[in-house]
């Protein structure tokens, strides 16, 4: 059975569902899925817990999520540039989960592979330790960190071939692949599909049997998340 499909819509058809758990890969506006967060945001789907580094920046990337209220959770490492998650978040709307930018990424490691829970000295003794089981090894304290497990991953790749080998660009790996993993079904669009047998294997970053759909997403217009300049010499 062919993994492609035209678009966003038709790759998502039948799987978003009221209330489910999704994991999005990306990092602010980098490698974020676009195309598959604009056809969760037009299917109006609800009640939404998002695993993420972050919920992008107001109106874009899941920040479109947040806008049109589809997001009841976030489990995120970083919220600094949406000013829409910090209303929400203090008004009591959304829930959220605070997790070290690290053990969010080992959390759906370990769910990827199987592993429920792991232990791990960050945040011992500050507030993410609260209400978590505490250990001793070795004569110092680690806490116990739940592995994540979705019902629905979405990721953004570089380039794939048409079985749904994946590889990524550059930083945007970072929480792409382990995202990926962690979805009992995972949707993945990319800049460039080509043939079987264009990849060296060991150029693969995620094989293909982690990949249950896939879709070209290009052409991509690449936003800046944050703009810093420097005046010019002289001006």
């Amino acid at each position: 059975m062919s993994k492609l499909f035209p678009n966003a819509t038709l790759a998502l058809k039948g799987l978003l569902t009221e209330g489910m758990t999704i994991c999005a890969g990306g990092f602010g506006l980098c490698g974020i899925p676009e195309r598959l967060i604009d056809a969760i945001e037009a299917s109006g789907v609800k009640n939404l817990t998002i695993a993420s580094n972050n919920a992008g920046i107001d109106g874009q990337g899941l920040g479109k999520l947040l806008r049109t209220r589809q997001v009841k959770k976030m489990i995120s490492s970083y919220v600094g540039e949406n000013k829409e998650f910090e209303r929400q978040y203090l008004s009591g709307e959304l829930e959220v989960e605070f997790c070290p930018q690290g053990t969010l990424a080992e959390r759906c490691r370990a769910g990827g592979a199987g592993i429920p829970g792991f232990y791990t000295k960050t945040g011992v003794g500050t507030l993410v330790a609260e209400g978590k089981e505490v250990k001793s090894f070795d004569g110092e304290d680690f806490i116990l960190e739940r592995g994540i497990r979705a019902d629905l991953a979405i990721i953004k790749g570089w380039k794939a071939d048409e079985t749904g080998n994946l590889i990524f660009r550059k930083t945007a790996r970072n929480f792409n692949q382990p995202m990926a993993t962690a979805g009992r079904v995972c949707v993945a669009e990319v800049e460039e599909i080509v043939p079987v047998g264009n990849f060296d294997p060991d150029s693969i970053h995620l094989p293909g049997i982690y990949v249950q759909r896939l879709i070209l997403g290009a052409p991509y217009d690449k936003k800046i998340e944050f703009r810093t300049v420097r005046e010019r010499e002289g001006a």
